[in-house]
């Protein structure tokens, strides 16, 4: 059969049988890296070790450091969790079980929903499969004779998707002889290599995630390579059970939501109270830094969405409704009407760079079953804004942003990571204009000093962009600010502007949002901080607290005092006992509890105590107030910095 040469990733060449096995490759490098080995990369290709290898090509051995193999890992711990369903529960239906972030999934169709003991039966059968050491073999099978087989298990839903799939033959996995399914894999070699796996939840789901098709059971789970790495996993779902933004909203009086209003938060008066900060502090950052303020319609004629191309492409996802024969749709975003108040005039060069600023509510039509807290929601607001400029202002204009990017997020303690997103393979305009306004975007990055990654053909069809993902404490990324490059929607609106040579130019748009949603942005706020907003953030930056009935005319004087000097104060005047009130005001994340009793009064002090600190002993008034005005201005960056 002859000889083949398998190339290496250090460059190196072994010689090998024809159709020998990948596995021959890693047992050929060490014995070592044969035992350790999970899959191989085979010209480029993620294959199993049982691969045959009929031709000269490169080989990676995949082993636990790989980046392929948690997703692999977790792949064929979703088919070990099926077997022992199946196994368990004569009749289930199987769906699909991939990876995902963090776990994997699997869905069934089940006489009945699971129940957490169900769990535990499902979690021990998959840990005595795992002991026993069962084989993943890949079985290629005649699709008609694969049909009959799952037709023959009363598996309906893997008939669908094996009459979807194109050849003649199929690909499908076997555990030795206790499950098989219709899979393209690759699996790891054997079961005994799957330790560290839970099962975490259920849920409902429908088959291909629509509600109008077969309703189904899916169930969740995690897996990882050591004990080790799986503990500290769930020790972080604990820790983000405590900072669920949800739960602390609904705690701290924050906001609510009601069935009548699906998707739509109810701010509190604390909550609104933030929403209100957020939004004056993004006027106070973009104002000085010349932008200007809009308010535009939330309602407008399909004629403006089909001019942006939202009619055709975005419908679905938003509110529509009919006026006097007219059918209307629900602002989902502001771009548009940006773009008539840019027309709305004449423009000259020596306007631009044009910064339209708006915050207004935005409305989009988002499935029920994808509505999350404040994460996921159908009404929202954000600090959007839209940037008109030349060709030639593209790279300054956006080292600004992005200099303001780094302002903001520095003062809310965030760390950031910024993608640069390409061409993608669908695009809109000439190559060379991608290019250029590409390479502005790198510049800009670049001269900024911002480490980035780069998304290849990852930007929108109408132009590049730069995200900026924020790490939080709990290491989860979340994806807030955008900078957007957009050459369509100009030509679409027909926009010019008059150049220095007198002639007619089009200006190009840059879309930027730097908080993203304020709901969202508030919802990476609350988990970030587990609700203790810094000092500047907090709805209630103190509360003042007498000891006693008689101390009460002074602490109402002191709460007047510090709500001249600009600072958000209450009065907690119950007739409760001091340790009672310390308490409550702990529990609602108030950053200072200034005590009074007897000795303030008449000294005209409080004594002081911080929520993150404990006590701090007496001050006077007007120094609790100069120091609290100090730690607002500096937004607890020193803190921070030691």
């Amino acid at each position: 059969m002859g000889r083949i040469a398998i190339t290496l990733p250090d460059g190196s060449v072994r010689e090998l049988d024809h159709g020998s096995r990948v596995a021959e490759v890693a047992a050929a490098i060490s014995p070592r890296l044969a035992k350790s080995a999970l899959a191989a990369v085979v010209d480029g290709r993620l294959v199993d070790l049982s691969y045959p290898l009929e031709a000269d090509a490169s080989v990676r051995i995949v082993t636990a450091e790989s980046p392929e193999a948690i997703d692999l890992y977790r792949h064929s711990t979703a088919h070990l969790m099926a077997a022992a369903v199946v196994n368990l529960f004569p009749g289930t239906q199987c769906g699909i079980g991939p990876a995902i972030d963090d776990g994997y999934f699997y869905d069934f169709v089940v006489e009945r929903p699971f129940v957490p003991e169900d769990l535990e039966a499902i979690e021990q059968k998959m840990r005595e499969f795992a002991s026993r050491d069962l084989k993943y073999e890949r079985r290629m099978i005649a699709k008609d004779e694969a049909k009959a087989y799952f037709a023959a298990r009363g598996e309906p839903l893997k008939v669908q998707l094996i009459d979807e799939k194109g050849g003649d033959i199929v690909s499908c996995y076997a555990i030795d002889d206790v499950f098989m399914d219709f899979c393209t894999g690759p699996h790891v070699p054997s079961t005994g290599r799957l330790k560290a796996f839970k099962l975490m939840s259920t849920s409902n789901a429908y088959w291909k995630g629509d509600a109008q098709n077969q309703p189904m059971q899916r169930v969740y789970g995690t897996a990882f390579f050591s004990e080790t790495d799986l503990k500290a996993h769930l020790q972080r779902i604990e820790e983000a059970k405590k900072r669920d933004h949800r739960r602390l909203g609904r705690e701290l009086g924050l906001f609510t939501f009601h069935p009548w209003a699906p998707g739509a938060a109810f701010w509190l008066a604390k909550g609104t109270t933030v929403y209100n900060l957020l939004a004056d502090y993004m006027r106070d950052v973009l104002f000085p830094a010349g932008y200007v303020e809009l308010k535009t319609p939330l309602i407008y004629n399909k004629a403006l969405w089909e001019t942006s191309g939202h009619w055709q492409h975005y419908r679905q996802n938003m509110f529509t409704v009919e006026a006097e024969g007219e059918q209307m749709g629900v602002k989902a975003m502001n771009c548009p009407g940006h773009m008539l108040v840019f027309a709305s005039e004449g423009r000259s060069y020596r306007d631009l760079p044009l910064r339209f600023h708006e915050q207004t509510p935005l409305h989009r039509n988002e499935a029920s079953g994808v509505l999350s807290g404040l994460t996921r929601v159908r009404q929202f607001s954000q600090d959007d804004a839209h940037i008109f400029v030349t060709e030639a202002q593209i790279g300054e204009e956006v080292e600004r942003l992005l200099r303001l990017v780094q302002r903001v997020y520095d003062d809310f303690g965030l760390e950031i990571a910024m993608k640069l997103s390409t061409r993608p393979a669908e695009f809109l305009g000439e190559v060379a204009t991608w290019d250029h306004a590409e390479a502005a975007l790198r510049q800009a990055l670049e001269s900024v000093g911002l480490a980035y990654t780069v998304d290849e053909g990852g930007g929108a069809f109408y132009g590049p962009k730069i995200d900026v993902d924020v790490t939080d404490a709990l290491g989860r990324r979340w994806q807030c600010a955008t900078v957007q490059l957009d050459y369509q929607l100009p030509e679409r609106f027909n926009l010019t502007y008059v150049g220095a040579d007198n002639a007619e130019h089009r200006p190009v748009v840059i879309h930027r949002a730097i908080f993203g949603s304020f709901e969202r942005f508030m919802a990476l706020l609350l988990e970030q901080y587990a609700g203790a907003f810094p000092l500047w953030f907090a709805p209630v930056q103190a509360v003042v607290l007498p000891i006693a009935d008689r101390h009460a005319p002074y602490a109402a004087d002191v709460r007047d005092r510090l709500a001249a000097a600009g600072l958000r104060a209450e009065l907690d005047d119950r007739q409760e006992k001091i340790g009672y009130k310390i308490r409550e005001a702990q529990l609602q994340k108030v950053p200072y509890m200034l005590v009074v009793g007897d000795r303030e009064a008449a000294e005209g002090t409080v004594s002081v105590r911080s929520r993150a600190e404990g006590d701090r002993g007496p001050s006077t008034v007007d120094a609790f107030i100069a120091a609290a005005l100090d730690e607002v201005r500096r937004k607890g960056r020193e803190s921070r910095e030691q």
